[in-house]
């Protein structure tokens, strides 16, 4: 059976440029990658047919030699010019092209940190405890923070004051050594450098090598006002440096607001419940309710209820984004007296027993009593 034509297996025209072969190639690999379709056996041979493709439209040589003779002169069998070479790993062949497209696709380095600069630290994670004015209003606190930093005795290299990092005489520098499986050539971390590509013979006694140092960092952190739980505020480069120089990580301070002993917050909205007595409830009259802001007088209306809500503009907590402050939404609650004394109680009952003379001190207790009596009814 003879095999497809090259071109037709990228879709590309015989006159495609290197990087038009290059994007077919690699939209196809993304599309048929084995990882990305586990147990597909179509998708396998079909990334299977680009890959080879690839490899020889690829290779100007290999190339010239296709396009002059077909599938027989890149068959090393054949004995047309150098061959396609099989999947060797060798130099120029399968393997720099696996580093070439697949590091595109799954964002892996084809070399290490030996030959593609150094590595990323981790980043930190610190929780910050703030009351709700704090958040409301913003501050300046100071924290500390364990970190690892750049080592000053050999400034962050590792190597004994004098001396120098070496480069791996089994990855040659970069970090990672190639190994061939079957049809892929694959890379692996090396295991001598450990993907540094660099080897120490001689380590600083600050660090015993690591080319970092373990401190505690004192660390200013401005809140902004408005700032609610579970915000985060990234301090860029303040995270982990990593061993033997490269780019630290961030810092991200996370926010958690502690407990208030009056409100509650909702976004930018604040609550809370204001108990009054019943005579206040029943006559009207004015409370004092306290705000971020200092003290206000709230009138209440005569005959207010358990469960009304009074609402007061702006008076909640400027959003961190830009806005309009939320409000404040007071809850009345009617607290009911208690310990009274036997006077207390006569006068109560003198006055229950005056209201219920006319039913239209409760409408409420008189619906309620009207709906309970109807059901018992449809009942019977």
């Amino acid at each position: 059976m003879s095999k497809p034509d090259y071109y037709e297996t990228l879709g590309v025209a015989r006159s495609a440029s290197e990087a038009e072969i290059k994007k077919a190639y690699r939209k196809l690999a993304m599309q048929h990658h084995p990882d990305r379709n586990e147990g597909n056996k179509a998708s396998e041979e079909k990334f299977k047919a680009a890959t080879e493709a690839y490899e020889v439209l690829s290779d100007s040589q290999k190339r010239k030699a296709y396009d002059q003779f077909g599938h027989a002169g890149v068959d090393p069998s054949a004995g047309f010019g150098r061959g396609a070479g099989g999947f060797s790993g060798q130099a120029g062949g399968f393997g720099d092209m696996f580093n070439d497209i697949f590091s595109d696709i799954f964002g892996a380095a084809a070399g290490g940190r030996g030959g593609q600069g150094h590595s990323r630290g981790a980043d930190y994670k610190y929780s910050l405890e703030l009351t709700l004015e704090e958040a409301a209003k913003g501050k300046s606190v100071h924290i500390k923070v364990p970190s690892w930093v750049k080592c000053s005795t050999c400034e962050g290299s590792g190597a004994k004051k004098g001396t120098h990092p070496k480069t791996c005489a089994s990855c040659h520098g970069h970090g990672q050594i190639r190994m061939q499986q079957g049809f892929f050539s694959v890379q692996q971390t090396c295991p001598t450098c450990r993907g540094e590509g660099q080897v120490i013979s001689d380590p600083c006694t600050s660090c015993r090598g690591q080319g970092r140092t373990q401190e505690e960092k004192k660390l200013q952190v401005k809140i902004p006002p408005g700032v609610d739980d579970g915000d985060r505020i990234r301090l860029s480069g303040e995270g982990e440096m990593p061993a033997r120089g490269g780019v630290a990580g961030d810092l991200y301070v996370q926010v958690q607001i502690k407990p208030h002993a009056i409100f509650e917050r909702d976004g930018s909205h604040l609550y809370c419940e204001v108990p009054i007595t019943f005579i206040t409830a029943a006559l009207g009259g004015e409370v004092e309710i306290p705000t971020l802001e200092g003290k206000l007088k709230l009138k209440i209306p005569a005959e207010t209820q358990t469960g009304k809500v009074f609402k007061l503009k702006g008076k909640g907590i400027q959003p961190v984004r830009g806005g309009a402050a939320g409000d404040l939404n007071c809850r009345i609650f009617v607290e009911t007296p208690v310990d009274l004394n036997r006077k207390q109680k006569t006068l109560l009952k003198e006055f229950e027993t005056e209201i219920n003379n006319n039913g239209a001190h409760n409408p409420r207790i008189n619906r309620w009593m009207g709906r309970v009596k109807e059901f018992m009814d449809n009942l019977k």
